[in-house]
């Protein structure tokens, strides 16, 4: 069969689209998530038109072979990752920005697109495209629209599903659907750009989309306020929500985190401190803003509140929240990122129930969260090495999923599902609505060739 498949694609691609090469492929092989299963791939095709695309899923379909597409691999839940015998499907080699239209305040791009060189572009033209994962700088376009991804400036501008306009997807049988519009309104038909945007490669493979952007924002200032405890810091992030605030960054670092930035980049943050909060905005007065908001922390307890006076200021205030994950990296040699996301009003319960877990399974597990989305990032540090230690990790994990759902909230806020938190997400849909799932996947990949083994 792997013969025979190779011959099949190599008909239909040009010789430097195709790679056999085994050290190449496991390089390929997997994303960023740990404590994931990764299969050995047949081989990696990087493609560089829709036709090509649509070769590879022709040929798969026909032979029966599985096919897992593929970004920049900056994923965190194995989404990427090879099953046994797959083709990986590499988009990042279909990487323009074929259109930038200021009067639509639109953007039409091919997958492999880097978010920041996309930001890049439509900055020159006055315009921004909001969304703004971590990993900007490599991460892709199709990736995100695969995860659903989000970033620091959510709280204000959302997601990236309420950017994705259209799309152009290769469907596993090779036909071409083309979904949405590139008009500001349009609801003719069943929204089926919505349906592929958080599907993680299983229904369909994104070859271009049609992105929403917005004017330029101005230029954000924004303050530090220290809490002696996560019940203050969620108090604060409840009176500034209820209040109207439209901040375009709400931040929140635990203590664990702040001491261990603290420990790499020496700042000077108080290591009494048990919650850090950062908020910025950017709007018409983004100092009257900044005031109200520092009284509502002092309100809820803030021991000290520090507001910038200018954006390069604010640069420096937000420095310790960019630095949080690769402080945390330095705690032990390996890390387990966790995304649950609750309702605003339980985020401090959610802080809490963490330093509960991380001393019942005798762990580090740092907390920062987009406070102002209720979403945190629970970060498992521990010794890989360590087999038992590993366990730990593990089981951590699974608590802190397990406490997120008892607070009403779900098991991923812009991550996704993989492997890693397939077994979660049933208990999350439920019956009903994992039948329902399946039977789309069912109706859109009936032989099951997508991304196998990721998400149901």
């Amino acid at each position: 069969m792997h013969d025979t498949l190779i011959t099949a694609l190599a008909a239909g691609l040009p010789a430097e689209a195709l790679i056999t090469d085994p050290d190449v492929v496991a390089a390929h092989s997997r994303d960023m998530a740990g404590f994931t299963e990764v299969g050995t791939a047949a081989a990696v095709v990087r493609p560089r038109t829709v036709e090509q695309v649509q070769h590879v899923m022709r040929t798969a379909s026909g032979l029966r072979v599985p096919v897992v597409p593929q970004g920049a691999r900056t994923g965190l839940s194995g989404g990427a990752s090879a099953v046994d015998g797959c083709v990986l499907l590499s988009l990042e080699r279909m990487d323009r920005v074929l259109e930038i239209d200021p009067v639509d305040r639109v953007a039409v791009v091919e997958p492999g697109v880097v978010n920041a060189v996309l930001s890049k572009a439509v900055g020159e033209h006055g315009l921004c495209y909001p969304p703004d994962p971590s990993s900007w700088e490599q991460c892709t376009v199709g990736g995100n629209i695969a995860t659903g991804a989000g970033g620091l400036c959510c709280v204000k501008y959302g997601v990236t599903a309420e950017y994705v306009l259209g799309l152009d997807v290769v469907l596993a049988d090779g036909r071409l659907l083309t979904t949405g519009r590139r008009t500001a309104k349009g609801v003719a038909g069943y929204d089926l750009t919505r349906l592929f945007v958080g599907s993680e490669g299983t229904l369909g493979v994104v070859v271009k989309a049609v992105l929403a952007l917005r004017p330029a924002p101005r230029p954000q200032l924004a303050l530090v306020a220290e809490f002696p405890s996560t019940g203050g810091a969620g108090r604060a992030v409840s009176a500034i929500m209820a209040s109207g605030h439209v901040p375009s960054l709400l931040e929140l670092m635990d203590g664990t985190t702040v001491r261990a930035v603290n420990a790499m980049a020496k700042m000077g943050l108080p290591e009494t401190t048990e919650a850090l909060l950062l908020a910025a905005f950017d709007s018409e007065d983004p100092a009257a803003d900044l005031a109200a908001v520092g009284a509502l922390c002092e309100a809820a307890g803030a021991t000290d509140v520090v507001p910038a006076s200018d954006p390069e200021e604010s640069e420096m205030l937000l420095q310790a929240r960019r630095l949080s994950l690769t402080a945390l990296e330095r705690v032990k040699p390996s890390m387990l990122i966790d995304d649950v996301c609750v309702p605003r009003g339980r985020l401090a319960e959610l802080l809490d129930g963490v330093a509960a877990i991380a001393r019942r399974y005798d762990l580090v597990i740092g907390v920062c969260a987009h406070a102002g989305d209720g979403n945190a990032h629970p970060v498992v540090c521990f010794d890989g090495t360590d087999e038992a230690e590993a366990g730990r990790a593990r089981e951590s994990f699974d608590a802190i999923m397990e406490l997120g759902l008892s607070l009403g909230g779900t098991i991923t806020g812009e991550h996704g599902v993989g492997t890693l938190k397939r077994e979660w997400l049933a208990r999350e849909l439920g019956p009903t609505g994992l039948e329902v799932q399946r039977g789309i996947k069912a109706v859109l990949d009936p032989l099951g060739l997508l991304n196998p083994g990721k998400v149901l």
